[in-house]
């Protein structure tokens, strides 16, 4: 598993975080995040496709994304909402796994290898679309 890096690539246009091509999964705490990332190994995805995310990033850098975003007026897209929501699922101690997933096959052996674990969040960012799983 690759360290989490938020970089300019992650983001929209007005800074706000959105990781095109990648699933974002959020799971109840360290140990089902790292049986999750067991499982999408074993399902034949490499390790250098995940970056584990602890709550700290999402209440720190990931949250700070949305900064003045949705100012002067609201973002006509979801992003900001979906970025608070991550935050408050982290708030709760949820971590995450960020899973490369530029393709619909991709994001389906993600989800069936992560079937049967407490997934309490899943979606994938695609161009213009946040897609529920």
């Amino acid at each position: 598993m690759k360290p989490f890096h938020l970089d300019s690539h992650m983001v929209t246009l007005r800074g706000v975080f959105y990781p095109t091509g990648h699933i974002v999964l959020m799971l109840p705490g360290r140990e089902p995040v790292d049986q999750a990332a067991q499982a999408l190994i074993e399902a034949g995805i490499s390790g250098d496709e995940l970056s584990m995310l602890s709550p700290e990033t999402f209440m720190g850098p990931i949250a700070r994304t949305i900064g003045s975003g949705d100012m002067p007026l609201p973002s006509p897209g979801t992003e900001g909402e979906t970025v608070r929501h991550l935050v408050e699922l982290a708030s709760e101690g949820h971590w995450g796994l960020l899973v490369h997933a530029p393709r619909t096959s991709d994001a389906d052996r993600v989800m069936k290898a992560v079937k049967g674990l407490p997934v309490a969040f899943a979606e994938r960012y695609r161009h213009l679309v946040i897609e529920d799983l």
